[in-house]
């Protein structure tokens, strides 16, 4: 039986990689979600210490972790180096 918590976790993406373009918003790096059914956009809270600039210039990969932060679904960058975009963990394009 599927659960409203599969549901949620499934258009989150939770564990997930994807290239993404951050922003910043209120002091924190944000980027809009890769899934389009995701119902909260992305707020990168760890891994920062991989980042030369903030916002950096280029997208980055960052894993979707599995808990909420100011109402978004919490992020890490796992590599920030733009020459390893097409060595992300599951082949999504930059947004």
């Amino acid at each position: 039986m599927t659960s409203i918590r599969d549901l949620l976790g499934e258009s989150l993406g939770v564990g997930e990689t994807h290239r993404l373009r951050l922003v910043e918003r209120d002091g924190t790096l944000v980027a809009n979600h890769p899934n389009d059914a995701s119902p909260m956009d992305v707020a990168v809270v760890e891994g920062l210490d991989l980042l030369e600039e903030r916002p950096p210039t280029s997208p980055v990969a960052v894993e979707i972790v599995g808990r909420v932060v100011d109402d978004q679904i919490a992020g890490r960058v796992v590599d920030a180096d733009p020459g390893n975009a097409a060595k992300s963990d599951n082949g999504e394009a930059s947004r």
